[in-house]
């Protein structure tokens, strides 16, 4: 999607801190972090949130949490949060598929 802010960083268009590339998915460092270690994984092909999430496009999903646990080891964490917010209400500002990963900090539950 021409207008949408995670497309324009995989294309190079908008920088990013990358943390982690692939062909198939992206992370990089949260502008606003929100603990100690805060990145974002997104997938290159845009998918609009996990609400989009099918049979066609669960593999990327897949490979995603398989990016989030390697990235989680390079960095020493063993203990982390993982968040996809689903619409407005929830709190997701950009319509691309997206995971926070957050550590460093003790997580409250419930979050919100």
């Amino acid at each position: 999607m021409s207008d949408c802010l995670f497309c324009k960083i995989i294309s190079g268009e908008i920088p990013s801190s990358k943390v982690y590339e692939d062909d198939i998915c992206l992370a990089f460092n949260d502008i606003d972090p929100q603990a100690p270690v805060h990145f974002l994984v997104i997938p290159k092909t845009h998918i609009g949130s996990v609400a989009e999430v099918n049979e066609c496009n669960s593999a990327v999903v897949a490979h995603i949490f398989e990016v989030i646990a390697k990235i989680a080891r390079e960095k020493g964490v063993e203990s982390y949060r993982v968040v996809s917010n689903i619409g407005e209400q929830a709190g997701q500002s950009v319509p691309h598929l997206h995971f926070h990963v957050l550590s460093g900090r003790d997580m409250t539950w419930p979050p919100g």
